[in-house]
């Protein structure tokens, strides 16, 4: 037991771990809909996507119940995770080509 550190059980890190993408989605998406994501810097809106990061990475890591000793495919989890936050983040930021009428 020495050398194991536990931050949540891992019922709870497997069930955040679940939610909160979808919970990030449905962010992203009202951030586009309600267009709010023009008034939002993006030093704020990158920094809420690292904040983000690091407690999913966190989950992911608990999953097994412990979040230290890890396995190795723990961090290529988390890596993965933050390529995806990654290009949600550029995602949310960019705006939509505009068709103009003349083209066909």
């Amino acid at each position: 037991m020495a050398g194991r550190i536990v931050l949540v059980d891992s019922a709870t890190a497997m069930t955040l771990a679940q939610i909160l993408p979808i919970l990030l989605l449905t962010f992203a998406v009202e951030l586009r809909r309600t267009q709010r994501h023009r008034g939002l810097s993006r030093f704020r809106l990158g920094a809420f996507f690292i904040v983000f990061g690091l407690i999913e990475t966190t989950l992911v890591l608990s999953i097994d119940g412990a979040f230290y000793p890890f396995q190795w495919f723990d961090i290529l989890s988390a890596l993965i995770i933050f390529a995806f936050l990654w290009l949600i983040f550029l995602l949310s930021l960019s705006d939509p080509a505009l068709e103009s009428d003349d083209e066909p």
